[in-house]
């Protein structure tokens, strides 16, 4: 039988400091070499997954931006990809702004993958998120609204109050891909507006068949990989992940800080 097995990164493959421990690189890295399928998935841009996994050399493509695509880990290249239409982006950033509430557009702007944001309209959380970036070469600093628009969206993040989020969470969950949580590292409240397809799920199903995989196992630490857990055959939560996760999963193994998914992979494959 043929395995996939993946791995969503921040709280549950990654230690609390954004980084992979040397045991995991070293497990991973071997097993991939002994032919395990490993891939992970993730609400990061491949920039930024590839920094902090630098020490795991997968070796197929990955899951990144919550599934909005499906790059090549050695080229860059996007395999599948999920893009808003531009009335449906239209719609989304004119209720947003309506609310005074200013995103971080992630887009395509002539063919270059950009993150466009509004500086001085910045909340203090968006802020946080943005100075985290600095130096990043998608980093796209904007003066009016209309200037978010730009390019192909696919993705756009709200850090703000509650308040103002969660009523737009409450419209649009139904009709798109939406993740409302609290940043692990800051606490900051999100909301994460996505495509209906571009799903962690839709993105492993598609891996599966790239791979003609007959099974799948997932790892996992929070409400957005609910999704990955309902279409694997196994679910593994870390002990730090929420309860929620922890119900749909098929058991509970150790915590990121304590390399719960190295252990389990090295301990369990075959």
């Amino acid at each position: 039988m043929k395995t996939l097995y993946v791995s969503d990164l921040d709280g549950t493959l990654l230690h609390s400091d954004e980084s992979t421990s040397e045991y995991t690189n070293e497990v991973i890295n071997t097993l991939t070499e002994k032919g395990m399928l490993f891939s992970y998935a993730t609400a990061r841009s491949l920039i930024t997954a590839k920094k902090v996994t630098k020490g795991i050399d997968a070796k197929i493509p990955l899951i990144v931006y919550n599934g909005a695509f499906i790059v090549d880990n050695a080229t860059g290249e996007i395999l599948k990809s999920n893009y808003f239409d531009r009335n449906t982006a239209d719609e989304i950033t004119n209720l947003l702004y309506e609310n005074n509430i200013y995103p971080i557009v992630y887009a395509y702007v002539d063919g270059i993958e950009k993150f466009s944001y509004i500086p001085k309209l910045s909340t203090a959380g968006l802020k946080r998120f943005t100075d985290s970036r600095a130096g990043d070469i998608r980093e796209n600093k904007v003066s009016t609204p209309e200037e978010l628009r730009k390019g192909d969206i696919f993705y756009i993040t709200c850090i703000d109050e509650p308040e103002k989020l969660y009523p737009i969470y409450e419209k649009y969950r139904d009709d798109f891909h939406c993740v409302y949580q609290k940043d692990i590292y800051t606490g900051d409240q999100w909301l994460e507006i996505m495509p209906k397809e571009a799903t962690k799920a839709n993105a492993i199903k598609q891996l599966k068949e790239m791979f003609r995989c007959d099974k799948v196992v997932a790892f996992g630490d929070g409400k957005n990989d609910i999704d990955m857990f309902e279409i694997a055959d196994e679910g593994y939560a870390v002990s730090n992940a929420q309860d929620a996760l922890k119900e749909k999963a098929t058991a509970v193994i150790e915590s990121n800080n304590d390399d719960g998914v190295a252990k389990w992979l090295e301990k369990n494959y075959a």
